[in-house]
């Protein structure tokens, strides 16, 4: 994608994601975090990095690429938020108590980071696989249609799975803290359309912006779930319900591969009438996903986009 910035044209995208107070902005060749501390500090994390399939070109195969990225974007994701979480305590030098309290609170993060992605891995499997497709069997054997027509089947599960996803993303944007990471959200969305524009990188311009994005990461999981309706119908029956489940689970990877080629191509052509059909779930989802932020929330977002364009800037010049 070429982009108009003032006079010069950049070739590049930039991407993002909402972390604990921040957010972290992606160029091509580089990943910066920023964080406001409780003391309204803002700490940067700034680093050049290059994914797998930059480095090694026989791993950008269509398919392919999007498995590696997905796996790849997830570690960097949960590095950042562990980062976020770090910085959540304001480290000016203070009483003894108070630094006992901070490496406490630091012990305890690390075992409640793992927990938590342990718990968050297993709500997952529970939630967006195993219960819709429990209750998909459970109808096919009291519906004889349902048992008669496979693609009916495919489609219960994977609306049963939407309606999951959506009421539990929805329950999430009710408590403040996930709020405020929504809000962060759609700092970073009306940030990078900034960018996209052209406009000086400014809260004020910022703030016009709309915080919907064809890009989101949130789409890309709504996008994977209505893909595997369409997968999942092309693969045999199992008759015994756990050998259903682990082909399906099987085959996450590959319907995650799909997905990101489809949000590739539907961003390329996003401003075209016939491709708002196929982003418009995506941005019905950004509603629940994505919050107006403060100017402080604006300047976040601004700040680390900025560091990531420097970076990019300093990368070009190697």
């Amino acid at each position: 994608m070429q982009i108009q910035k003032g006079a010069k044209k950049i070739d590049f995208a930039v991407g993002g994601q909402a972390v604990i107070e921040g957010v972290m902005m992606r160029s091509p060749n580089s990943i910066v975090i920023a964080v406001r501390k409780p003391n309204k500090e803002i700490v940067i994390s700034e680093k050049f990095y290059r994914t797998l399939t930059q480095r090694f070109k026989i791993m950008n195969i269509p398919i392919f690429r999007g498995i590696i990225n997905l796996f790849e974007m997830m570690v960097v994701g949960m590095k950042a938020i562990n980062f976020s979480a770090d910085q959540s305590l304001d480290d000016e030098k203070g009483s003894f108590e108070k630094q006992k309290t901070k490496i406490s609170y630091k012990i305890l993060n690390v075992v409640m980071f793992t927990l938590s992605m342990v718990f968050a891995i297993g709500i997952t499997i529970l939630l967006f696989k195993f219960l819709p497709l429990q209750i998909s069997t459970i109808l096919e054997k009291k519906v004889q249609f349902i048992k008669d027509n496979y693609i009916v089947f495919n489609l219960i599960d994977g609306i049963i799975k939407i309606t999951f996803f959506v009421l539990y993303i929805y329950i999430l944007s009710l408590i403040p803290s996930f709020r405020r990471i929504f809000e962060y959200h759609g700092a970073e969305h009306k940030s990078i359309f900034t960018y996209e524009k052209g406009l000086p990188l400014t809260v004020e311009n910022a703030k016009k912006q709309t915080r919907f994005h064809p890009r989101c990461g949130t789409s890309f999981i709504l996008i994977v779930l209505l893909i595997s309706i369409a997968v999942y119908t092309f693969v045999p029956r199992q008759e015994e319900f756990y050998k259903n489940l682990v082909l399906r689970l099987a085959l996450l990877p590959v319907i995650a591969g799909i997905s990101y080629e489809y949000l590739k191509i539907s961003a390329r052509f996003a401003d075209r009438a016939f491709a708002q059909i196929f982003i418009a779930p995506g941005l019905w989802l950004q509603r629940i996903t994505t919050k107006d932020p403060d100017d402080s929330q604006l300047e976040i977002a601004l700040t680390s986009l900025k560091k990531a364009l420097e970076k990019e800037e300093t990368y070009s010049k190697k």
